[in-house]
């Protein structure tokens, strides 16, 4: 195939009109038909994300030059993708493809079509692109994989004699000092409940320095959504738990994640030293941490949650890394 940057750079270029081609507003619909979860909006805007941080030529330039490239040794990896939000496992095909390696895709189910498309559009690119799109029965030389806890100990059983690098259900915090501006809470908004709040990155919990509620704007949301909040609310009221009512979300006082979508739990702090010692001690099930009063290895500002530069890698495992190792 052609030089992998310039490669992804002209993928970039392609994806520029989409949403207002003929062609892709015909995927958008076919997806949004296949996964009623995908709003047409919210897959222009994953496109555009993937297409402004990650398939920017200076931007990959910078990014790649910390690593050894190509791999000494070409090898299969299949990728396992989750369908949660649009095209979310597209970073790993980007990965593995800049490494060297050939990419054998086994798309979710529920975001086959936007993968279907990308791929078509990198063969359109270059015939000799190293990706395949497959069933998951490939036989393959490492595997990168996303899912549930329980897909990751299938995966982890399955592929014990070969590399991989396996993700399992991760959410994300966010801590407020209480002095955040309007624009910050409209950002924190969108960190929220973009996608439906179905992302890891999505922001589910919040630590509120004690005396403080954010004002929170909700944007729209589908109807899956909103039939998940009339649910969860009912409960809380049989329960007779105590919550806010947000008109389409519920928020409880609690320190732990929640269990379900539609609910935000809101956890009251003293002193930045508690809410570091839990981020410290709920790590492994940390994937972001959005705030401007503390420091995190993961800590993205107010409305990037869902914007990852290439460097902020899943469950903070290096994806490179792994695949100069196999």
């Amino acid at each position: 195939m052609k030089e992998w940057i310039p490669f992804f750079a002209e993928l970039g270029e392609r994806l520029r009109p989409f949403g207002r081609t003929p062609q892709s507003r015909e995927t958008i619909a076919q997806a949004c038909r296949a996964n009623g979860w995908f709003r047409p909006e919210e897959i222009v805007r994953a496109v555009e994300t993937i297409r402004r941080d990650m398939l920017d030529a200076g931007k990959l330039e910078s990014w790649s030059s910390r690593y050894a490239l190509p791999a000494a040794r070409p090898r299969r990896v299949l990728v396992v993708m989750a369908g949660n939000i649009p095209l979310v496992g597209f970073f790993d095909l980007l990965c593995v493809v800049a490494s060297g390696h050939r990419c054998a895709v086994k798309p979710s189910g529920k975001d086959r079509i936007l993968m279907e498309y990308v791929v078509r559009t990198m063969r359109e690119i270059d015939p000799a692109v190293p990706v395949e799109l497959c069933g998951g029965e490939t036989p393959a030389d490492a595997v990168i994989a996303t899912g549930s806890n329980n897909a990751a100990r299938y995966f982890r059983a399955r592929y014990a004699e070969i590399p991989t690098l396996l993700r399992g259900s991760r959410q994300s915090a966010a801590v407020l000092s209480g002095a955040e501006t309007p624009a910050q809470l409209a950002g924190l908004a969108d960190d929220i409940w973009a996608y439906s709040g179905l992302g890891c990155r999505n922001v589910s919990l919040l630590f509120l320095p004690e005396g403080y509620t954010p004002a929170l704007t909700m944007p729209a949301m589908n109807a899956k959504y909103r039939n998940n909040y009339r649910q969860q609310r009912a409960l809380c009221e049989m329960e007779g738990r105590p919550f806010v009512d947000l008109g389409c979300a519920v928020a409880v006082e609690q320190q732990e994640f929640p269990q379900a979508l539609s609910l935000l739990s809101l956890a009251r702090y003293r002193s930045l030293d508690e809410v570091e010692r839990w981020l410290a001690a709920h790590d492994r099930q940390l994937q972001c941490v959005v705030s401007e009063c503390l420091s995190h290895s993961r800590r993205t500002d107010f409305g990037r949650a869902q914007s990852p530069a290439l460097t902020d890698y899943p469950d903070d495992c290096d994806v490179m890394e792994f695949l100069s190792g196999i």
